[in-house]
């Protein structure tokens, strides 16, 4: 299969771990950190995009210790945020042209419910170009979300 050819469904990550937009930035934080990725995509209830969080938009927002991260939501990292987005016969060239444009590591993939299917990053692009694919799969992504809950331990004090 030629590069020229691919689309969204052929090179997107469909493995992926999402965060409610209730969520906070610690537990998206600490998620993004165990699963070892870089963008973490923000869904609602019934599995729509409300945004894409990169490991810089938590950072570039953190203020306070775990305790005030704890208490915000990611839901106010991401609105206003521009997020390209990708139907899953998006040709290859297509999404690499919406990332150079918009600056995004990531362009998550919809299908027509505007249900999230998979997300394309920079490293699928790049292993696309390397020849080395997933290839096109049957069915839904495989979208797992935060199964559990960070609670800051405020520290013991001794008498």
């Amino acid at each position: 299969m030629s590069v020229e050819t691919m689309t969204a469904s052929e090179v997107m990550t469909r493995t992926l771990v999402t965060v409610e937009p209730e969520e906070s930035p610690l537990l998206a934080w600490e998620l993004m950190w165990r699963a070892g990725v870089h963008h973490l995509p923000v869904v609602d209830d019934y599995g729509r995009l409300v945004g894409v969080l990169a490991r810089e938009d938590i950072a570039g927002n953190w203020s306070g210790g775990p305790a005030e991260q704890s208490r915000a939501q990611v839901r106010t990292l991401v609105r206003g945020m521009r997020c390209p987005r990708a139907a899953p016969d998006t040709p290859l060239s297509e999404i690499a042209a919406l990332m150079a444009d918009s600056g995004c590591g990531a362009v998550p993939v919809l299908g027509p419910d505007d249900i999230l299917r998979g997300l394309v990053t920079t490293t699928d692009v790049l292993m696309a170009l390397a020849g080395r694919t997933p290839g096109p799969a049957a069915g839904l992504a495989d979208v797992k979300g935060g199964l559990f809950h960070l609670e800051p331990v405020p520290p013991v004090t001794c008498p």
